[in-house]
């Protein structure tokens, strides 16, 4: 932990803490691409969502209490994928945030299972005045149109595009987050980008294996969590990438998915938990 570190994060405290004191992490709060629930941030949305995070707590489950407080963003930054594109065809781009925790004798299990991937999803929750059709361009916030988020139209999936984000609330540990990539990462998980930053194939293959098993306990419980870890054995990098996709659209096309809580397709802001 540099100094430039601990300056940022003794920002938020009441006293000047040591490295020793301190725990961080990094986590990926959200992206561009669509999500489980046809939904996506524009280019314009994340770059305010990067100012609107910092100082924000991270929680779990979204239950808003000061009790189930347990860490805060003190940096975030936007990064830009120029070798992966979105469903939509642009740069894949993300939110990345990095937390703090203090260490305590309560909070140490939670930051072993950070540390041991089994705390890791998240999902945000912020405000957007904007809710933009992807087909017509029409805001959704002021009027509807006849196009329905999921259902293809000319070749191309319609969603909606969230923009002129007004609030940050909080982040969250969630079990299923509705955008797929949101999570505790010290690598983003994208192939490439693993073994760009260090990672070999078999970490890749192991990630990819535990992802898996992962979704196809969501999607069918203990049985087709188990089905699945015996389908991945023996698959290379690419056949487990493939798989993965397999599980992430079965899971995106069930209930466990929805996580975007709005009142009435008219209210502006509307409040989502992504």
């Amino acid at each position: 932990m540099t100094q430039e570190i601990l300056d940022k994060i003794n920002r938020f405290t009441r006293r000047e803490f040591t490295a020793d004191e301190l725990y961080t992490f990094s986590v990926i709060l959200c992206d561009n691409e669509i999500d489980r629930d046809n939904e996506r941030f524009s280019d314009g949305a994340l770059e305010q969502l990067k100012t609107l995070f910092v100082g924000k707590t991270g929680i779990f489950d979204h239950d808003a209490s000061t009790s189930n407080q347990n860490a805060r963003i003190f940096a975030t930054e936007l990064v830009t994928d120029e070798q992966r594109r979105t469903k939509t065809g642009e740069p894949y781009r993300y939110l990345k945030a990095s937390a703090y925790m203090v260490r305590t004798e309560e909070n140490k299990n939670l930051i072993a299972e950070i540390d041991g991937g089994i705390k890791k999803e998240v999902s945000i929750s912020c405000a957007a005045a904007k809710r933009c059709c992807s087909v017509c361009g029409c805001d959704k916030s002021l009027q509807s149109c006849s196009h329905i988020k999921g259902r293809s139209y000319n070749g191309a999936k319609c969603h909606i595009v969230l923009d002129d984000i007004t609030d940050a609330y909080e982040w969250s540990f969630v079990a299923v987050p509705a955008q797929v990539n949101a999570g505790v990462t010290k690598r983003f998980t994208d192939e490439s980008t693993a073994k760009s930053a260090g990672g070999t194939a078999d970490e890749n293959e192991r990630r990819l294996r535990r992802e898996i098993r992962r979704l196809a306990f969501v999607s069918g419980g203990k049985n087709a969590a188990a089905a699945a870890e015996l389908m991945a054995r023996g698959m290379n990098g690419a056949q487990l990438a493939g798989l993965m996709k397999s599980f992430e659209r079965l899971v995106g096309h069930g209930k466990t998915e929805v996580q975007l809580s709005t009142e009435t397709e008219a209210e502006q802001p509307s409040q989502y938990k992504l």
